[in-house]
């Protein structure tokens, strides 16, 4: 039986000395997984902006005014093409976010070709659609969609002063509908939005004490985008931040944790500690949606100087001990020659 987290041994998680919770996270990480490995997810934007809810972070809202330039749902040919560019750089699984409110009936069956299109690839899937009801969580996972991601953001007391055209409940419910279709759960939070250590604490304990730990939990730290209402935000410390993954590992040992959003302005030191006290995915490719992202070959470099390698679950294109500049660049060059 899993532990329920209470408020009380969750802050004395977080008020450990440094080096003890690094300790307990590092034996908690090498338990459950192998540390010198890491799984390599690519996310890609298939409908950019225009977004009705009002996340006080995010350049896709309508109601900021950040420069973003607004793109319709992208063509089938222009999603593989993407998928397979991220297979050949050594992701194992292609995520798509649509910035919407929730899908449209009349998207359903795009949606549910373009996931068939990519489990041919061979590769896992994810989407985020925003809100998403007991049938359309149905259709998506018959069609083939292995996970879905619906992040919680932040504790549900401070959720209003992030967000306020969709509860915290809402939420929730959505996440019970993923796991009764049958698809796995991504959802994590957002580390900078303005919130309380206690904050982090009650959002940890929320996905913890989930009846089913999500398979898949992306951590992020706010990136200020110019125009919204976050742009000013105060920054965060690397060594909270740290600290974070570090609770996120031991009080959710069997799910990856994937360092998300701001590792553009993470140097290698910080991403190492993460690494070293649990985070074991990260998104590849130099944009996350709409946001900067590291380099491929930044990543690649750093993957190297660590000795991490990509985890590989099914047919893979890169092989373990050729993960490096040249095979990145060489398996790129072969599907844009061959005009894909």
């Amino acid at each position: 039986m899993k532990q329920k987290w209470t408020l009380k041994e969750t802050k004395l998680l977080f008020d450990k000395p440094f080096f003890d919770l690094v300790f307990e996270a590092q034996k908690k990480h090498r338990e459950n997984f192998n540390p010198n490995k890491i799984q390599i997810s690519t996310l890609l934007s298939i409908k950019t902006g225009s977004c009705p809810e009002d996340c006080k972070y995010c350049p896709q809202s309508a109601r900021y005014k950040t420069g973003l330039k607004k793109q319709p749902l992208l063509e089938l040919k222009q999603i593989l093409k993407s998928a397979k560019h991220a297979k050949a750089s050594g992701s194992t699984r292609f995520c798509m976010g649509a910035a919407w409110k929730n899908p449209n009936e009349k998207d359903m069956p795009y949606l549910e070709k373009i996931i068939k299109e990519i489990k041919k690839m061979g590769m896992e899937t994810c989407m985020t659609l925003g809100t998403i009801n007991n049938a359309q969580a149905k259709r998506l996972s018959n069609a083939g969609l292995d996970f879905y991601n619906h992040n919680l953001d932040t504790s549900e007391n401070f959720y209003k002063h992030v967000i306020t055209t969709r509860t915290y409940k809402e939420r929730l419910t959505t996440l019970k509908v993923v796991r009764d279709a049958g698809m796995k759960v991504c959802s994590g939070g957002i580390i900078g939005l303005g919130e309380k250590i206690q904050d982090r604490m009650e959002l940890l304990m929320q996905l913890s004490n989930l009846s089913v730990q999500p398979e898949s939990v992306p951590i992020n730290m706010l990136v200020k985008i110019s125009g919204t209402p976050m742009e000013n935000n105060l920054d965060v410390d690397p060594f909270d931040f740290i600290r974070v993954i570090a609770a996120t590992r031991i009080m959710l040992p069997q799910s990856y944790i994937r360092l998300s959003a701001g590792r553009k302005e993470m140097n290698d030191q910080t991403q190492a500690m993460c690494f070293m006290v649990g985070a074991n995915s990260i998104f590849y490719g130099c944009k996350l949606l709409t946001s900067n992202n590291p380099e491929e070959e930044s990543d690649v470099k750093l993957f190297n100087k660590l000795n991490l390698h990509p985890e590989y679950k099914k047919e893979r294109l890169v092989k373990e001990k050729d993960f490096n500049l040249t095979t990145l660049k060489l398996n790129q060059e072969k599907y844009y020659n061959a005009g894909i």
